[in-house]
This record gives C-alpha cells, structure tokens and sequence, in this order.
C-alpha cells in the first residue's frame, strides 16, 4: 500500500475552522493559511464589520469563508457563533482561540504608566473576560459538536509571557514615566497554558487534540527603541513577522500533529530558550 505524501496531511479539505479575534494581526493571518489549505473560515471577531472584510477578501480569492461578530466574553455570543457555523457549514473541525486584550492594540489596557499597586480593578477584570474566560466558553461551546463527529483540534494562541515574566526594561523610555507591561497579561496567558492541559487531558480518549501555541513579540509599527532592544534578546536577533506563526498554526490544525495534544508549540525566535 502506497504511503500517503507527508504534504496530503496538511491538508484541511472538508473540514470547518473557527478563528476567534479572526480579523486581528495574527488572526487575519491564520484564517488565510487555513483556507488556503482546504477548510472552510468562520471570522469571528468582536469588530463584525472589519470580520467581514476579512471574509469578503478570502471570498474573492475563491474559498469559503463566514464572517460572524461575537463577544467571546458572552456565553450566548459565544453559543450563537458555534450555532451559525453549523447551520451553514454542518460541522466544527478546528477551533482557533485567538481573541485576547493586548495593551500593544487595545489603548484602554495600554496605558503602562500604571503601576501594579495603582492597577483599575474593573480593567483587570475584564482583561480576564475576554483573555481566560473567553477561551473556556468558546472551548465549551465547540466540544458538543466535536464529541458528536468523533475528532476535532483546539489552538489556544498563549504568549511567552505566559511562560516567562515580561521584561519590564523594555518599556521604559529615558525621560519619560515609567511604563510596564500589566499584570494581566502574563497571568491569563499562564492560564491558557493550564486551560489546555486540563482540555487536552479531559477529552484524551475522545478523539480531541487541544494544543498551545505561543509566539513571541510580533512586529506591529513598535518603535525603534523597542525593537532594537527585544531583538537583541532573541536567538535569531529580530521580532517576529505576521506570518511567521502560519506553519506553526497549520501543523497544529492539520493530521500532520495528529500524535501531539496537551503541548505547547513555541515560536519565539528562541527569546525563552536563553
């Protein structure tokens, strides 16, 4: 019998992925590299109107795709996300969790000049809505549909700072305040890691693969100062791309880590490796 190539097991054709935070810097990346591999995109994204956009560019290119608006941090949102994927595409294959509050895009939670001791309550809060609890509900919702089918794949998107404390010197700019990184960012982050221990050890024998994935620093206009200054923390000497967490994220996706579950992928440049 004639081994099947080790490219056919990248191959998504058939199946139906949802990409939370779809229409974000990495979002919009991922749920390009899953339809260019076969499978049908659900863009959900808290921005209904830019999730079209996404979906409208994929359309145009010749594959399927779904754009949905949905709070992750609402449990009816949530389960009306994974109700409209099946009435349209009669199965959930691939969930993508990547919606999450980052003080680099989200200005309310950017304002770094806020000590841990002077920290709003109510911004922690909701930072752990939308980063922890919005994963375990959309994870929660899928989980009926993949028990159903017998298989299905879950990707949490974590962050090295889920696994190291963030380098506060970073942010801090000679003659100006100080500035740090909030806690809440490391903390939920952590807590996608244990979240998909947990997951992935739960489902073990029902045929459900649930995996982190956890990039480094992406370049997005940063400043030069902190770019010259996180590259020179990395193994490889640069930020990421956009793009560098497509093959990551298509591995995890496809057959192609169909023995792996419960792990944690790390594509950091080798900044946690040091």
């Amino acid at each position: 019998m004639e081994t099947a190539s080790v490219f056919d097991r990248f191959r998504l054709d058939h199946r139906v992925a949802i990409v939370t935070g779809g229409a974000g810097l990495l979002g919009k990346e991922f749920c390009r590299t899953l339809a260019e591999a076969g499978a049908k995109v659900v863009v959900a994204d808290l921005n209904e109107a830019a999730a079209q956009g996404v979906a409208q560019r994929l359309q145009q290119a010749g594959w399927q795709a779904l754009p949905l608006g949905v709070d992750v941090t609402s449990p009816e949102a949530v389960r009306n996300m994974v109700t409209q994927t099946l009435r349209t595409f009669n199965r959930v294959d691939i969930l993508v969790n990547s919606a999450a509050l980052d003080p680099k895009f989200d200005p309310q939670h950017g304002r770094h000049s806020n000590t841990f001791e002077e920290y709003p309550l109510e911004l922690w809060n909701q930072a752990l809505a939308v980063n922890l609890t919005g994963v375990f509900l959309c994870c929660q919702a899928v989980i009926p549909a993949m028990l159903e089918q017998g298989k299905g794949v879950i990707i949490n998107l974590a962050s090295i700072y889920g696994i190291t404390a963030p380098d506060q010197r970073l942010y801090q700019r000679e003659g100006q305040p100080p500035q740090y990184k909030p806690a809440y960012y490391p903390v939920t982050k952590a807590g996608v890691l244990g979240l998909t221990a947990y997951l992935a050890a739960y489902y073990g024998g029902k045929n459900i693969r649930v995996n982190a994935l956890t990039p480094g620093g992406v370049y997005n206009e940063h400043d030069e100062a902190f770019v010259r200054a996180y590259s020179a923390r990395t193994m490889l000497g640069r930020m990421a791309a956009k793009d560098d967490l497509n093959g990551a994220l298509l591995f995890l996706a496809s057959d192609a880590s169909s023995y792996m579950t419960g792990a944690n992928l790390i594509v950091d440049g080798g900044w946690s490796a040091w």
